[in-house]
Parts: C-alpha cells; sequence; structure tokens
C-alpha cells in the first residue's frame, strides 16, 4: 500500500525533473547566445551605440545670364534640440520664451516625425547674437539644445524674380513616392517650386555623415566619424537681373496707372520676355509677389495662411505660365493670320463698321467697341485700329466653313497646350471647339452644341478661350521668327565646381507652323500699324525703334476688363517679344503697352521710362 510520504516523493521527483530540463535549456540558450551568436549579438549592441546622422549638403547657386548671383548660400546660427528632450517640458517651455515662439511650435517640432529617431530637431534659424550668447551662458539649464552655423538660401536681390527661383521646404510624405525621390527621406529639404524644384537634382549635392556615439537614453558621448557634403552644382538660368528688374517695375507702374484710371480693383498681373530666336526667357515676373525667406527654416503657419488667402490675390501663383486669360484683342493677329492662311480674308478686303454687327440675326447683334463704328475699313487697318467688326466676320465665315479651322490653326502656334518650359506648374489654357462644349456641357443638353457665337467670339479673343501670358509672347515670337515657335527655358548652363560648363541648353523649335512668309509680312504690318498709328501709338510715341504689337481689352465676367499688350522688336530685326497683362487693369494700350515699353527700352539698351498712355480700345 502506498503511503502519502511516497506519494509527495513522486511528485518532488516530477518537479526535480521538470526544473533541471528548464535550467538545462536555458543554459543552452545562454552558451548558444555566448558562443554561436556571439558576432551577431555584439555587431547588434554595436549599432545600438553607434548612430549615424546625415548632413546635407549646400545646395549650388542659381545664376543670372551674366553670372550674377541671384540666389546663394550664406552661414547662419541655428538652435537644434535632441529628441531625447522631449520630456523636459519646462526647459522647452524655457527655451520658446528665449527664442520667442509659441511654445506648442516648439514641441511641435522637438516630436517631429520626420527626421530619422536621433536627428537633431531644427527649432529656429537666423538666431540673434544676443539670443546665441544667452544660451551659451546658461547651456546647464538647456540640455540637449544646440547652436550650431548652418547653410541657408540667401537672396541678394530680396524678392526680384521670386516665382523663377522658387523656394525650398522639408519634404512631403507623398513627395516620398515620386520616383525622382527615391533616394530622399522625410526631413530632407527639397526644391518645393520654381528653379529649386525643377533642377532638384542639380542643385541638391551629395550629403555628408557623422557618426556618433550614443548612451542608452540616445544622448550623444562623442563624434566617431565625419564625411564632408559635396554642395550641389550651379545653374545659369537664362534671365537678364537688369531686365527682370525693369519687369517688375514696370507692373507695379501699370497698377499704378490702372488706380489713376479708377480702376481700383488693380493687384495683379504678369509680364514675360523672350529671345525670339532661342526661345530663351530674359524675364518672367508676377504680382503680387512673395518673400522667399520666409521658407528658410521652415515656414510658420501664419505666413502660410496669409500666402493662401483670397484676400492676398494669391501671391505664390507665377502668373506667366499658372494663370490663363482670355487675350481678348491680342488673339486677332491669330485669326488674321488663321483667314489669311485658308483664304477667308486678304490683304484688299474691304468691311464696314456701323458699330454694330447683327448678320447673326438682331437677336444676337454684337458691338464694336467704337459704337459710333469705324465706317470702310480694310484688314490692316482692322488690326491697328482693332476693330470688332472685321474679326466678327472672319469668325463668322469660319463657323460657315464647319471646319474648326480657327481652333486648328491657334494650336499650331501651341495655344491649348503646353509649351514645354522648363519650370514646375504650366497650364495649357484651352482652344475651345464643339467637342470641348458637348463634354463640359455632358450634364446640360441644352448648351452642348456650337453656335456661330460660339467662333465669332473665339475670332476677338473671347468666348471661351483661354491663354497664359507665356504662351502669347510666344504666339508673336512665332510670327517674330518667321512662324518658329521656339520652346522656351530658362535653364541656360549648368556649372561645374569650377565654373565650367557641364550642359548647354540648345534652341529648340516647339511648333513650327507653317504660315507662308507673305501673310507673315501682312501681319508684320498690321502690327506695326497698330504702334504707329493705331490703338498702341500713343504708349509708343517717341521711342527709339519700331514695334510690331497688339492691344488688347479682355472683358471677364463680374470682373473689370483685363489689360493686354503683345508686342515683338526691333520691328526691322526681331529680336525680343513680351507679353504683359494686368488683372482689371482697365485699357491694353494705355496700361499694359506702357509697361512693355519700358521692358523693351531695356532689352534694346533704350532710355528707361515711365509713360503715360491713352486708349479706348478693346
Amino acid at each position: 500500500m502506498t503511503t502519502f510520504q511516497d506519494q509527495q516523493k513522486s511528485r518532488y521527483a516530477a518537479l526535480g525533473i521538470v526544473f533541471i530540463a528548464a535550467l538545462g535549456i536555458l543554459l543552452l540558450r545562454a552558451w548558444s547566445m555566448q558562443i554561436l551568436a556571439a558576432e551577431e549579438f555584439a555587431s547588434a549592441a554595436e549599432e545600438n551605440r553607434v548612430t549615424e546622422i546625415l548632413v546635407d549638403a549646400p545646395r549650388g547657386r542659381i545664376l543670372d545670364r551674366n553670372g550674377e548671383p541671384l540666389l546663394t548660400n550664406r552661414s547662419t546660427l541655428g538652435v537644434t534640440v535632441e529628441p531625447s528632450a522631449q520630456e523636459d517640458e519646462e526647459m522647452l517651455y524655457r527655451l520658446s520664451v528665449v527664442l520667442d515662439m509659441p511654445y506648442e511650435e516648439v514641441m511641435e517640432r522637438v516630436l517631429s516625425k520626420r527626421e530619422a529617431a536621433l536627428q537633431p530637431r531644427l527649432i529656429g534659424v537666423d538666431v540673434p547674437m544676443s539670443t546665441v550668447a544667452y544660451l551659451a551662458e546658461h547651456a546647464h539649464e538647456y540640455p540637449g539644445v544646440e547652436v550650431s552655423v548652418m547653410p541657408a538660401r540667401e537672396y541678394p536681390f530680396g524678392t526680384l524674380a521670386a516665382h523663377v527661383l522658387g523656394y525650398i521646404g522639408e519634404i512631403s510624405e507623398e513627395g516620398l513616392k515620386s520616383p525622382e525621390m527615391e533616394r530622399y527621406v522625410l526631413g530632407d529639404i527639397v526644391g518645393k517650386a520654381g528653379a529649386e524644384r525643377q533642377f532638384e537634382s542639380v542643385l541638391r549635392g551629395d550629403k555628408g555623415y557623422r557618426r556618433l556615439e550614443v548612451d542608452a537614453v540616445g544622448k550623444v558621448r562623442r563624434v566617431i566619424e565625419e564625411g564632408d557634403p559635396v554642395p550641389g552644382q550651379d545653374v545659369m538660368l537664362t534671365l537678364d537681373v537688369e531686365v527682370q528688374q525693369v519687369a517688375e517695375e514696370a507692373l507695379e507702374n501699370a497698377l499704378k496707372d490702372s488706380h489713376a484710371d479708377d480702376y481700383v480693383n488693380a493687384r495683379a498681373g504678369a509680364a514675360v520676355a523672350l529671345d525670339v530666336r532661342t526661345g530663351e526667357v530674359l524675364a518672367m515676373a508676377s504680382v503680387p509677389t512673395y518673400d522667399p525667406a520666409l521658407f528658410i527654416g521652415g515656414i510658420s503657419a501664419s505666413d502660410w495662411e496669409a500666402l493662401n488667402a483670397e484676400k492676398s490675390e494669391y501671391p505664390l501663383n507665377n502668373r506667366v505660365i499658372q494663370a490663363s486669360y482670355p487675350p481678348a484683342s491680342t488673339f486677332k493677329a491669330i485669326t488674321g493670320l488663321a483667314g489669311l492662311e485658308y483664304g477667308v480674308t486678304s490683304l484688299g478686303h474691304s468691311y464696314y463698321c456701323a458699330g454694330r454687327w447683327t448678320k447673326m440675326g438682331e437677336d444676337w447683334a454684337k458691338y464694336c467697341w467704337n459704337r459710333r463704328g469705324h465706317g470702310a475699313i480694310g484688314f490692316t487697318r482692322g488690326i491697328a485700329d482693332s476693330c470688332n467688326v472685321v474679326f466678327y466676320e472672319i469668325g463668322y465665315e469660319f463657323y460657315k466653313r464647319d471646319k474648326e479651322e480657327l481652333q486648328a490653326f491657334s494650336r499650331r502656334f501651341g495655344l491649348g497646350s503646353r509649351l514645354g518650359i522648363d519650370l514646375p506648374g504650366e497650364v495649357e489654357g484651352r482652344v475651345p471647339d464643339a467637342a470641348w462644349k458637348a463634354q463640359y456641357n455632358l450634364d446640360y443638353p441644352e448648351y452642348r452644341m456650337w453656335l456661330p457665337g460660339d467662333t465669332v467670339n473665339v475670332s476677338i479673343g473671347q468666348g471661351d478661350l483661354l491663354t497664359t501670358p507665356l504662351q502669347m509672347a510666344a504666339v508673336f515670337a512665332g510670327i517674330a521668327n518667321g512662324g518658329d515657335v521656339m520652346r522656351p527655358h530658362v535653364l541656360k548652363e549648368v556649372l561645374d565646381a569650377k565654373g565650367q560648363s557641364m550642359h548647354t541648353v540648345e534652341p529648340e523649335v516647339a511648333f513650327s507652323t507653317g504660315v507662308s512668309d507673305a501673310h507673315l509680312r501682312t501681319m508684320h504690318q498690321a502690327l506695326l500699324a497698330v504702334t504707329e498709328q493705331g490703338t498702341g501709338a500713343s504708349a509708343f510715341r517717341g521711342f527709339g525703334e519700331r514695334v510690331a504689337g497688339k492691344t488688347g481689352t479682355a472683358t471677364v465676367a463680374g470682373r473689370d476688363e483685363y489689360a493686354w499688350f503683345t508686342a515683338y522688336a526691333p520691328a526691322g530685326d526681331p529680336r525680343y517679344a513680351v507679353a504683359v497683362v494686368i488683372e482689371q487693369g482697365g485699357h491694353g494700350g494705355a496700361v499694359a503697352a506702357p509697361a512693355a515699353r519700358q521692358i523693351l527700352s531695356a532689352l534694346l539698351g533704350l532710355p528707361i521710362e515711365h509713360v503715360r498712355a491713352t486708349d479706348v480700345s478693346r
């Protein structure tokens, strides 16, 4: 018979076996870790002890066509905080007071997950020396806070050419998904707009590194090894800084002229100048503008909100390529050439303008800007005086032919498509036709049909037609260049560390229109008449060179008229084309043409003066 003591002995024996087995497993595991996997764990321990921080390379400079720095680098003092300091809220609050920053903003930057885990968080840039001295004297009160010298973008000419140069900022999570950003990580600084973005791969350079020894809580103990970053390459643009300055001043003068003419809502506009033979952009200006220095070290929420507020007129938009407008009577150069090419009109064709045009019916009566009428008028004078009736007639003939020839001819000059300029954000504009209208009004069957008035409106640059200032400058450059529209570009050369050219942009034909030389000569004479006898004569009186151009005054629903002027010069041997538009600025010959005169003066080396002009045409 088994006693109770015997039963207990067997249970203790089983428990002992389990204990010995468990101990054996632990010893076997310890032996495995210490002997078999020693190198692996040693390596892991080393990786936990040593970390590597990448160091951004100074970005390349951006120069104008003559080597004048438009955008360069400078050394500045920045305050960084180690991520481990996030637990010390009282210290961070005191730091926010010292830096004169909202505490919430300081904490947001310290807690940022966009950088590597141990990467110091940049809190402030361009810190005053008085603040630096205070932090140095009280370093023991601010553990994990460091003041260091770092590169920052510098703008020698302030806001000049801001829309062309662009700005930089931290890459977004969405931006990381782009194939060209595969080498980037969260926290990297990249070009966000303009040339900074377009030429990011050239300007960026190669990062350096710092290998650091850290303790168990992530605090840096010492620097083990460093590798210097390689600066980015310099970029030379086609811009001429002196012409750019004049273009921006001309826009400001145009806005003042608009206000003097009681167009008090004029607050925005754009101007561009091209080399007609190469497509080089010599000036590109847009107002209102912005200060790209606001983005150094990260733009504040309040500044970003102000830049994107409707009342600010969206200063971040480059209106030369990102805004499209009805081109108004500047488009009559296209309508006229199309009429000549397709035999709808001719140099000897005569029209009669009574001020009121009713060929589509009394219910669809349309008017010339000159309500008294121009009387008997020919093709050249129709351009010079911007007679709407002449172009209503041409447009109506195109409608009756039912071939959409006017639209097709417009596209031969690049309208309705991107010209392919080497800047981000270019829009296509719009050349409306029957297919577009049917699709646009898909939910409104009663509006789908293309009507005679649609073509007639397009013929005077109105209706649903939209073009960018760059497109209209390219149109006039194409007329001046024998019918070839060169692809506009802002990049001239990429330079190596010694300033030698590594890459040069060659001129490229974007659109070969095939317009006959005879018809181009006819249009050339008509455009000359605009500035010498017609709607642009007031603005170009006494100018030192002959100019071929066209005024325009666009009607925009719910807004005041938009003033346009497009031209090329010198007329005898064209080299430059310009386009100017002033939103809600009034009449083209009175406001936009004087601005174009200033820009052409700078391009041609003539005395630069701001003239006041008169024009009541549309």
